[in-house]
């Protein structure tokens, strides 16, 4: 009876799901004690201000052109199917409020992190993973260094410092692509854009976007550097934790922002 029950359907996605559950609850694990590990670590400070600042090149200047790139073409794209019709209806002078919200509070932080994700996050794990698979790591620990604070450090400290100014930087050329976007589609001038938006931003919404960049930046930065630690069986244990640490980061961003809209704006 069991062997025809171990061949069944049922069985085998019973099977998939245990073990996407362990996956998951083994990762998250792993990246809470990494995360603890390297705040205790910060009292020792076992890094340089030049390591730091490299990894702040990294993901400042680095990241810069597509980051800007995604969330300058976001908004042109949602302020050309938004303008218009808004125009029409006579609504014209609430587009730039509209687009300084919308790009201030979610487009801004949520794209830009994406971006950052995909170009620096991937590379922190690919790195971290291929120092473990060829025992990089070992050879650390030979020389009594922990390895955990000797590579988290400046690269989660760069990610939480930087990502706040990426984000700043990316909201204000997506507020700027938005204007050029409703200039063109609809006519409206820039000064009624403008006006716009300063009547609808408030210091509520810049502090919490950038509260929300510093949690992306840490989040993003741990979330890379813990799955690289955790790689394993060569080139091919590479691509997992690369791929793992993109998927992981993409929804850790994703609760982020939800707990932060319903503790800020609900």
């Amino acid at each position: 009876m069991r062997v025809d029950f171990s061949n069944t359907y049922t069985y085998k996605i019973y099977c998939l799901l245990a073990t996407q559950v362990e996956d998951f609850i083994s990762t998250l694990g792993i990246i809470v004690t990494y995360g603890i590990e390297f705040l205790k670590g910060l009292k020792n400070f076992n890094t340089t201000f030049k390591e730091i600042i490299e990894q702040c090149s990294r993901f400042g200047v680095s990241s810069l052109p597509i980051t800007l790139s995604i969330v300058g073409m976001t908004s042109i794209i949602i302020s050309m199917q938004v303008a218009g019709e808004m125009v029409k209806q006579g609504g014209g002078n609430f587009v730039g409020m509209l687009m300084a919200i919308l790009t201030v509070r979610e487009e801004g932080a949520i794209m830009a992190g994406f971006a950052i994700i995909s170009m620096i996050g991937s590379s922190l794990a690919s790195e971290i993973a291929t120092m473990k698979v060829t025992e990089q790591l070992d050879a650390i620990k030979v020389l009594k260094v922990n390895p955990v604070q000797y590579l988290f450090t400046p690269r989660i400290i760069a990610g939480t410092l930087m990502m706040p100014f990426v984000v700043i930087l990316a909201s204000a050329f997506g507020i700027l692509g938005g204007a050029l976007a409703a200039n063109i589609t609809s006519d409206l001038s820039y000064k009624a854009y403008f006006d716009s938006v300063w009547f609808g931003l408030s210091m509520k919404d810049m502090n919490v976007c950038i509260l929300k960049s510093l949690s992306f930046g840490f989040a993003i930065s741990l979330i890379s550097c813990s799955c690289g630690m955790i790689a394993k069986d060569g080139a091919k244990g590479v691509g997992i934790a690369t791929t793992k640490a993109v998927v992981w980061s993409f929804v850790a961003i994703v609760v982020i922002d939800l707990i932060f809209a319903a503790a800020f704006f609900y």
